[in-house]
């Protein structure tokens, strides 16, 4: 029985932390169910993922779906998309079976490709290898989760590139249902027939094929900071969304870019390991942030105590805590900053 790859290359940076992550991890396992129900996909469908943040890998190799594991996705900063393509060129190339003039190999692989923003690599050259050597190959087909991602590098991969929106609570389930259909239907077409069919109907409410980039865009999404517990050491991140917060009056309408608290989030030390280590000089005040959360590990009441070493912790008062960034002894006291416009804090790499 000759196999049919699939390929899932999924966005696991740090704008992707808590719902957003939950539900992917949850999305895959609902696809996997639907598969093993299908007798056609059953015998001819593999899967394999590949995370990428930081850095690029592959986190489950190819593998038929009865034997399949859902994994637990990692978190890091930074969105390497060229890293993610080149993992995914280097693993076609060892798992995919090449037809020969003695055998039939693997049916051409489908890549569900999903992501949140924008590059934070030089995608150019991988992009131009695929073009040029995997393109006819494989069928990729890029989703991008929001208005924020980064429609003109898609477009580049390949035409079929699909915004996804939610505003109901069962959208993300149309969604599954959807990349479910679409394997299920190749899979029993090319066992049929021998041809990959057209993708099912997209349910326009919640998906659309992207013929050019929305002109919405923003870059700034999000923002993402990362701190450690100062008693556990543990590290964890704290996202804000962005957000227009109204502030015009009778006579003039005004409306300024804020970000709100969506969420603090424990973090391990992998997510070190899934980041690119790039320092960088983007800054945010925290006169735009609105919501000061408490820590995820020991409960401390706010998270959001900087060092002089420009790292943030946590803190349950005013008093001397060892920083569990820099080892160095400092001090909080009561009352408010000296600079009543805020202070600057380094951001994530989203």
């Amino acid at each position: 029985m000759r196999r049919l790859p699939v390929f899932f290359v999924l966005d696991c940076s740090e704008s992707m932390v808590g719902e957003n992550l939950q539900k992917m991890e949850d999305g895959l396992q609902a696809v996997i169910r639907a598969l093993r129900t299908d007798p056609h996909a059953l015998e001819t469908v593999y899967v394999s993922v590949i995370a990428f943040a930081g850095l690029a890998q592959t986190i489950v190799p190819l593998v038929e779906v009865v034997s399949f594991y859902p994994p637990r996705l990692p978190l890091g900063g930074g969105t390497r998309l060229g890293a993610a393509l080149d993992t995914l060129m280097a693993t076609i190339d060892s798992a995919v079976i090449r037809s020969t003039p003695d055998r039939k190999g693997d049916w051409k692989p489908i890549v569900y490709l999903f992501t949140d923003g924008r590059p934070t690599d030089d995608p150019g050259p991988a992009i131009e290898r695929w073009n040029a050597q995997y393109a006819k190959r494989a069928t990729l087909i890029a989703v991008g989760l929001g208005r924020e991602t980064d429609f003109s590098v898609l477009k580049r991969l390949t035409e079929q590139v699909i915004l996804f929106e939610e505003s109901q609570p069962r959208d993300f389930q149309t969604f599954v249902n959807w990349i479910s259909a679409s394997v299920v239907a190749q899979s029993r077409s090319l066992g049929e027939t021998g041809e990959a069919p057209a993708l099912p109907t997209l349910d326009e409410r919640v998906m659309r094929i992207v013929k050019e980039p929305p002109s919405n865009q923003v870059d700034a999404s999000c923002v993402t900071l990362t701190g450690r517990c100062q008693k556990t050491r543990k590290p964890y991140i704290m996202k804000y969304e962005h957000e227009l917060q109204d502030l015009g009056t009778q006579e003039f309408s005004l409306q300024v870019p804020l970000f709100r608290l969506s969420g603090c989030y424990p973090l391990d030390e992998s997510y070190f390991d899934w980041s690119d280590g790039v320092a960088l000089e983007a800054k945010v005040s925290t006169s735009e942030l609105l919501g000061s959360p408490g820590c995820p590990h020991c409960g401390a009441a706010t998270a959001f105590a900087m060092c002089r070493c420009g790292k943030l912790m946590c803190v349950n008062g005013p008093g001397e805590v060892i920083c569990p960034w820099c080892e160095e002894r400092v001090a909080f006291a009561p009352g408010p900053s000296p600079d009543e416009g805020g202070f600057d804090v380094g951001r994530g790499r989203g």
